[in-house]
């Protein structure tokens, strides 16, 4: 008998899950925002979905998330918003608002979406 490599066969089947979780937090504007100046919100100043007072902004998980600001219910661009994560005086969003446009009106709504995902995998082994 020739010789011949042996291999192992294994199937496997591997599911995945991403399990997404969707928090709104949600602001209105006390004041007007001149164009090329920035809307600074702190974390406390927003209130939740139920309308309960925030007083944390969550933590981004690595290559597992993202925000989405909404301006008056308009989906803004990624570029003008810097995202901080943390507590009141520490967590916050900063919206830059470009110079030559308009600014934003006093009591417009702002809306900050997070959305992180937890990725699970379970595997099915046959035998």
């Amino acid at each position: 008998m020739a010789l011949q490599l042996m291999k192992l066969y294994v199937g496997v089947t591997t599911t995945v899950d991403a399990d997404p979780e969707n928090t709104r937090f949600f602001y209105v504007t006390g004041a007007p925002t001149a164009a090329g100046a920035t809307l600074n919100i702190d974390a406390a100043a927003f209130f939740m979905d139920n309308g309960d007072p925030n007083v944390e902004l969550p933590v981004l998980e690595a290559d597992n998330s993202y925000y989405n600001v909404y301006v008056n219910g308009v989906l803004q661009m990624e570029g003008l918003s810097t995202y901080t994560p943390g507590i009141t005086a520490v967590g916050s969003l900063a919206i830059d608002v470009p110079a030559g446009g308009p600014g934003i009106p006093m009591s417009t709504p702002v809306v900050l979406e997070v959305v992180n995902f937890t990725p699970t995998a379970s595997n099915t082994v046959e035998t």
